[in-house]
């Protein structure tokens, strides 16, 4: 991805930001967005795009465990 443009926003006592108009125009409304916290910067990504890069993060361990929690894969498991 390329870098289109910077703009600069401040972050009200609510924790609110207003996205520029221009940067706003370049995603439809009602676009999911997934926010991502970094140590030095924050970032909003389509949550299509982090969907297909992370999908195997959202699964939890209550989730998997109905397809690993099983005889077989204990056993599967044992020599490692």
């Amino acid at each position: 991805m390329d870098l289109i443009e910077i703009k600069t926003g401040k972050i009200t006592e609510k924790g609110q930001v207003v996205i520029p108009k221009s940067v706003r125009e370049k995603f439809r409304e009602g676009t999911k967005v997934a926010i991502l916290a970094y140590d030095d910067r924050i970032e909003l990504r389509p949550l299509d795009d982090v969907d297909e890069l992370l999908s195997c993060a959202y699964a939890s361990e209550k989730v998997l465990a109905g397809d690993w929690d099983s005889k077989e894969e204990d056993e599967a498991w044992s020599n490692l």
